[in-house]
């Protein structure tokens, strides 16, 4: 009787314990082309984005963390 008993816990447990991952996704963002620039934007219009001197690039959010950008203050 443990046996069995033990068998319907694992087999329960098993399919109860699937996970579904969010898909990941590609997303551009924005940043001033500039040496002083710290901040990545989500569009092209952010008002954080308003006193660029230089250009305005479009990259990957991964880039874009990777060169050590971090989100705009108008942003979040």
């Amino acid at each position: 009787m443990k046996k069995f008993i033990l068998l319907i816990s694992v087999a329960f447990l098993t399919t109860s314990a699937t996970v579904t991952l969010p898909s990941i996704t590609y997303q551009d963002v924005f940043i001033c082309n500039s040496k002083n620039g710290k901040k990545y934007h989500f569009t092209k219009n952010c008002r954080g984005l308003n006193a660029c001197k230089a250009s305005i690039k479009k990259l990957s959010l991964a880039d874009a963390k990777k060169i050590g950008k971090t989100i705009c203050g108008w942003e979040d």
